[in-house]
């Protein structure tokens, strides 16, 4: 009962960062395109926003998100930018990019 319990609460946990990701999935879909390749560094800011939220949850990745938004700018040199990674010890990414708790073997 307990391994029940703190599914839910995992699950409960995982809510805003998977409704973050749920909003960057549309935008890389539906807004992105018509933009094309402006981002001065690699990956472009929302990719780096979604890794950013994947691995660190809606508001520490959100916080830098914003960090790198600014960051990009005419006066940047840009380049390679990758989100620094944590480990992912109670959560599995799906195929589709949102996050859920890891199962217990």
């Amino acid at each position: 009962m307990i391994s029940g319990v703190k599914s839910l609460g995992l699950w409960l946990v995982l809510v805003p960062r998977n409704a973050m990701l749920g909003f960057l999935w549309a935008y890389r879909k539906v807004i992105s395109p018509l933009y094309g390749q402006v981002c001065r560094y690699y990956p472009s800011c929302s990719l780096y926003a979604f890794r950013a939220i994947q691995y660190h949850g809606a508001f520490k990745g959100t916080g830098l998100a914003a960090w790198r938004v600014l960051r990009c700018n005419p006066f940047s040199r840009g380049g390679i930018d990758d989100p620094p990674e944590a480990h992912h010890t109670y959560f599995d990414i799906t195929e589709h990019g949102f996050v859920r708790p890891r199962k217990e073997v």
